[in-house]
């Protein structure tokens, strides 16, 4: 490992210069109250598959971490003090890009299939479906970035599926969602999304209604069927699927019922031992009814994730509801609008609070419907709650309906029976529908 020599000539005071020798990588943390800038000056380098331009500073904020990657050599100056940054001669990337190689050749082999049969559906012309698997903090969002990427540079348009409700690559934490990725992701903003579709679960913890979370998953998964169904492109492309972290217990059961969902064809596991070998035991020498089989792939945690304790979880969190109002750099202004009790329905899903056990008589179970829905009489416990806007187009749609956007209430005045909200954008809601969970944002 080579350390940072003092700034000189040239370079700004808090500057560091690193010269990174081949597959090697600058892995920076950027403290909550400051910020980064990143430059590349000599030879080729990317930052989670995208590569980075020569002279290009790239300005990351408080909370970020990234790491910069060289396959051949580089040199890369940082200014701004970082609250952790070192070179790493040992990273993950070799067998990332195998498995990359790996997938590439299956959408190579579902393009030839389906010019040979004119670009009809079918399990010869399905693109790889892949899913990442693995604990909490064991690196999965960052693989399904390398791997989009290295796709989209190639010219494929895969579709990428969030199933992490409690952080959110896709929309706001508390949703399930796909978007199609056709460029490499960008190194500050992430994903470029144009038209996502996204369902809000509205909790950031599958526990709270696995049954609605089994729901929307299978909603979602039905959605994308059709849309393979009718793009060959695609389809050929596949999906890159990335899991909760959740995975023992329930967690484990609801990672099952993704992959057949999804049906997965490619299970990628980070981190953790005994997740393979469950999920090898549990696909040996299965095969589905069209003959395709399940692949369970190990693959090697990166020594620069970092773990994450539950407050640094929920200040990200919170950082990514305040992007989705405020854009990632601050720089949008949302709107405030008040409406009348009268022009909005708010709803939830799962039948209002659950008993747990305990508190039941002996032998006695809750009869409340998970995913019922339920309307909600609009009082000052909303203040500071995140709302969706659903697309349906009634009440009895709700729980089958993606959404438009979402807002989030300042104010509840039960004398006036108005309600002041903020969204991101000026103009009347798309629909008077909307849904609530138990996710909450106060703006500072």
């Amino acid at each position: 490992m080579l350390a940072p020599f003092a700034a000189n000539n040239g370079f700004p005071a808090d500057s560091k210069v690193y010269k990174l020798e081949k597959e090697s990588e600058l892995r920076c943390e950027v403290p909550w109250d400051g910020q980064l800038t990143v430059k590349l000056l000599e030879g080729v380098a990317e930052i989670f598959g995208t590569e980075i331009a020569q002279g290009q500073e790239l300005h990351y904020r408080g909370g970020d971490k990234f790491a910069v990657f060289t396959w051949y050599g580089a040199t890369v100056e940082i200014t701004g003090q970082p609250e952790v940054s070192y070179v790493a001669d040992e990273t993950p990337m070799v067998s990332y890009v195998n498995t990359h190689a790996v997938l590439e050749a299956r959408r190579q082999s579902a393009r030839e299939a389906s010019s040979v049969d004119g670009g009809a559906a079918g399990e010869e012309t399905q693109g790889p479906r892949t899913i990442i698997v693995g604990p909490t903090d064991s690196g999965k969002s960052t693989l399904c970035k390398i791997l989009l990427t290295y796709a989209a540079r190639l010219g494929w348009k895969p579709t990428l599926v969030d199933l992490d409700i409690g952080q959110g690559q896709i929309s706001i934490p508390g949703t399930i969602a796909a978007t199609l990725v056709d460029k490499p992701v960008d190194p500050i903003e992430g994903y470029e999304m144009e038209s996502p579709l996204v369902y809000f679960y509205g909790h950031v913890s599958p526990s709270e209604n696995p049954d609605l979370y089994r729901t929307q998953v299978e909603q979602l998964a039905s959605m994308l069927e059709r849309r393979f169904a009718g793009s060959a492109e695609y389809r050929n492309a596949g999906a890159v699927i990335n899991a909760m972290g959740w995975v023992e217990s329930l967690g484990y059961e609801l990672l099952l019922h993704a992959i057949e969902t999804f049906r997965i064809d490619v299970v990628l596991v980070i981190g953790q031992e005994r997740l393979f070998s469950q999920l090898s035991s549990q696909f040996h020498g299965r095969t589905r009814p069209d003959g395709s089989r399940i692949d369970v792939v190990k693959l090697n945690k990166s020594g620069g994730v970092v773990n994450r304790n539950p407050k640094h979880r929920q200040r990200t969190r919170t950082s990514r509801v305040r992007e989705y109002f405020y854009g990632i750099a601050g720089d949008l202004s949302p709107h405030a609008m008040t409406v009348s009790f009268a022009d909005v329905q708010i709803y939830r899903i799962g039948g209002g609070p659950k008993a747990p056990s305990s508190a039941l008589p002996v032998g006695a179970q809750s009869h409340a419907d998970p995913i019922k829905v339920t309307h909600v009489s609009i009082s000052k416990d909303l203040t500071h709650a995140v709302l969706g806007i659903s697309y349906a187009a009634s009440a009895e749609q709700l729980l089958s309906s993606n959404v438009a956007g979402f807002i989030y209430v300042t104010e509840v005045d039960t004398m006036k029976r108005t309600l002041t909200y903020v969204a991101p954008s000026p103009g009347p809601l798309p629909n008077n529908l909307l849904l609530a969970g138990s996710l909450m944002w106060v703006e500072h």
